[in-house]
């Protein structure tokens, strides 16, 4: 996992650098694909932002026991998603 993990980036890189000659931005197949590509690149992220670390947390014996603390948790992940989505719209 660590090798593919490693070479996506430089694989990617290559192969954005072979179809670069024939691309057109105005295109409406190559707006679809990049949207398409966007999509899943947000989705990876998003994953790995918030399922990883935040799984450890959420299944803490201390929070799962205490439902002040778990509502706590649950309303700041859903504030700060929302403020990362806010922000997204002007980057």
């Amino acid at each position: 996992m660590a090798t593919i993990f490693s070479l996506t980036t430089p694989v990617g890189i290559a192969i954005g650098i072979g179809i670069s000659t024939g691309y057109n931005d105005n295109c409406p197949t190559a707006l679809i694909v990049e949207g398409i590509f966007n999509a899943a690149a947000a989705g990876i992220l998003i994953y790995m932002a918030l399922v990883d670390p935040l799984a450890a947390d959420f299944m803490n014996p201390r929070m799962q026991s205490n439902m002040r603390i778990q509502s706590g948790a649950y309303i700041s992940l859903l504030l700060g998603s929302g403020c990362m989505s806010l922000f997204a719209k002007w980057a």
